[in-house]
């Protein structure tokens, strides 16, 4: 204990030094900032030939300097601004001393200028330079990024803006691009080799003796049932606050970058998530958000007060202030170790106030993919005396592996089948599994679990298990599969860890519809489960269980067909899950109105459903899009062949 306490102290020493250290609610001298503000736009390049060029600098973030990646010498890289049908070639120029990569996100590009080494080209060479050259058939914001390394992290990202050939849809007065990102004095190669010793290294808000006197976190019993499980319910994010500064456009909460607005005006608010590993909610206190673009595609208007924001997603935003006052833009990382600030204001060097931190969240049993609610209401049910009994089928109380049968993704079939309210009276934050028997369930058993191969011994719960492969028999079973979620639920009514219960509205997937139908409607010829696994104790991640280095074979899709995906998250922490080269139509019930999405959150212990139309013949990555998730393995190859090559 004592190493893990000094390795803590001395990277936040560290930290501190240099200016890396995210302020939070114990220190929030900052809120009262008497900046004068940045109303700087960002540097924009346009036309049909434009030059990028890669190189190493220095940027000042809230008055300190930090090491760097730039393009054209800014961080984040210059706006590029284009038009759908036009034809740009953009030459770009890698200065490093390493070899580099842009990867076009969102765009639908040919496969060789994709941007992926080892996947769709071969990067591009230190001291070189490659022609990157595609017609654009899209409209809508998106951004681009390094596919190399971990070059990402130190600030290889810039945003993307396509305005439509014909009318804007969309109408506002006056617009402006927030990239949110961060930005480490760490580097990044330490800050992956500092969680793979240690996953909870930047994990400053575990729980504490004052918070269990106080009644803020967990019960001392819940404390030891996750203890023998091995987790953390603050394992929320790898990377936090203490390595990280929030940025929007490159500045930090101190340095107040500022957007400016005449009262009254519709104000377009391009959002994207460039960061590496931080999911941010998003809030204008005082102001409503209209959401009319998600992901660079025109979504019916919803009107929230906040909004989750996964890693690479992009969403645009109406807003309409009216008073001649300063309004604050606030991006909180989903752990509330830190968070993002701008201002919009009708005049330079005005602020608002800047709110505290909330209180950080606790993940919950739904997030371990074991939603004892999903189960109340189901016929013959009955909670007499804490134990569960059912009247419909007798021959279950002799067999208790019948009682809960969970195929293919985990959905509960029979007498327990999805549907109904919580449970009367039923405390899942505190309940007494061990008296869970007798009446139709068996006691989940903690005293079971150990450690095999650093993953999840068995924690039964009638058939129920943390680690049970029969649920997932495509997943390779290993030391990097830690757990096998029981019972993933569709979580696109989710709003996300921390916003159950903030008062007011939060945008979530199923609010979503596109504007205009869906370009193809046709039922899918086949489904496809792809499992999110991870060992969150050894920081290891993939894809079924397999780590794309060790993963020689692609996955085969044939041109033009219709696959629906099913994403089963594994694992206790979300994931932004990304295909290149092509859009999917989110399955949340709006028919030919489906949200299309290129990036999609699968919330903890949960499933998200996409139907994918494999119209872009070649090879494409598949992946995390958390930085350090991705480099550690999880990520596959999709491979669309020509219906002529067909096996």
């Amino acid at each position: 204990m004592s190493r893990i306490i000094d390795r803590r102290q001395m990277l936040r020493g560290a930290a501190l030094a240099g200016g890396g250290l995210a302020l939070s609610a114990y220190m929030p001298a900052w809120a009262q900032t008497n900046s004068t503000g940045l109303a700087t736009p960002l540097p924009t390049v346009t036309g049909n030939d434009i030059t990028l060029r890669i190189a190493r600098q220095t940027m000042m973030i809230d008055g300190r300097p930090s090491k760097a990646i730039g393009i054209n010498g800014t961080v984040p890289a210059p706006l590029i601004r284009l038009r759908e049908g036009q034809n740009v070639r953009l030459n770009v120029i890698n200065d490093l001393d390493e070899d580099s990569s842009i990867h076009w996100h969102g765009l639908l590009v040919p496969p060789q200028y994709d941007g992926v080494p080892g996947i769709s080209f071969p990067g591009i060479k230190a001291r070189s330079s490659f022609l990157y050259e595609f017609p654009l058939k899209q409209n809508g914001t998106y951004w681009y990024h390094s596919h190399s390394g971990l070059q990402e992290q130190l600030g290889h990202y810039g945003p993307i803006v396509i305005d439509p050939a014909d009318a804007d849809p969309v109408q506002f007065d006056r617009e402006h691009v927030i990239v949110l990102s961060d930005h480490s004095q760490i580097s990044p190669a330490a800050i992956f080799r500092y969680m793979k010793v240690n996953p909870g290294y930047f994990n400053y808000q575990q729980q504490t003796l004052a918070g269990l006197l106080a009644g803020k976190d967990q019960t001392l019993k819940e404390r030891m049932d996750w203890g023998k499980m091995r987790m953390s319910p603050t394992d929320i994010s790898d990377a936090t606050g203490p390595a990280y500064t929030y940025l929007v456009n490159g500045h930090g909460p101190r340095d107040n970058w500022t957007a400016l607005f005449t009262p009254g005006q519709r104000v377009r608010l391009r959002i994207i998530n460039a960061s590496s590993m931080t999911t941010f909610n998003v809030r204008i206190p005082g102001l409503r958000l209209t959401i009319v673009q998600a992901d660079g595609q025109n979504v019916m208007p919803v009107e929230v007060d906040e909004f989750q924001i996964g890693v690479a997603e992009t969403y645009d935003a109406i807003v309409t202030p009216t008073d001649n006052r300063a309004y604050t833009l606030v991006g909180e990382a989903i752990d509330r170790s830190g968070l993002a600030r701008a201002t919009l204001a009708p005049h330079a060097g005005m602020a608002a106030e800047v709110p505290a931190l909330r209180p950080r969240p606790l993940a919950s049993m739904k997030d371990m993919g074991m939603d004892m609610s999903s189960m109340a209401g189901m016929d013959g049910m009955d909670m007499a005396g804490g134990g569960m009994t059912r009247g419909v089928d007798p021959t279950a109380e002799k067999n208790p592996s019948a009682r809960l049968t969970t195929p293919g993704a985990g959905m509960a079939t029979g007498a327990m089948a999805q549907g109904g309210s919580a449970m009367p009276g039923m405390d899942h934050g505190g309940m007494d599994h061990g008296a869970m028997a007798a009446g139709g369930m068996a006691g989940m058993d903690h005293g079971a679990i150990g450690s095999q191969q650093g993953g999840m011994g068995a924690m039964d719960m009638g058939s129920m298990k943390m680690r049970d492969f029969s649920k997932a028999p495509q997943v390779k079973k290993g030391p990097g599969v830690q757990t096998i979620s029981p019972m993933p639920m569709d979580r696109t009514d989710y709003p996300g860890q921390g916003l159950e219960d903030v008062g007011h509205k939060v945008l979530v997937y199923r609010d979503l519809m596109s504007l205009t139908p869906n370009p193809d409607v046709r039922a899918p010829s086949r489904s496809l489960d792809i499992h999110l696994t991870g060992n969150m104790e050894r920081f290891m991640w993939s894809f079924d269980g397999e780590k794309m280095s060790d993963v020689h074979e692609p996955i085969p899709f044939l041109e033009g067909e219709r696959v629906r995906i099913n994403l089963i998250n594994d694992t206790m922490m979300g994931h932004p899950i990304h295909i290149h080269g092509h859009f999917f139509e989110l399955v949340t019930g709006h028919g030919d109105h489906a949200p299309r999405k290129h990036t999609v959150i699968v919330q903890p212990g949960g499933k998200v459903t996409w139907d994918l139309t494999a119209d872009a013949v070649g090879d494409w990555a598949f992946h995390c899009h958390l930085l350090y998730h991705m480099h550690a393995g999880m990520m596959r190859t999709v491979s669309v062949r020509p219906r002529g090559e067909a096996a």
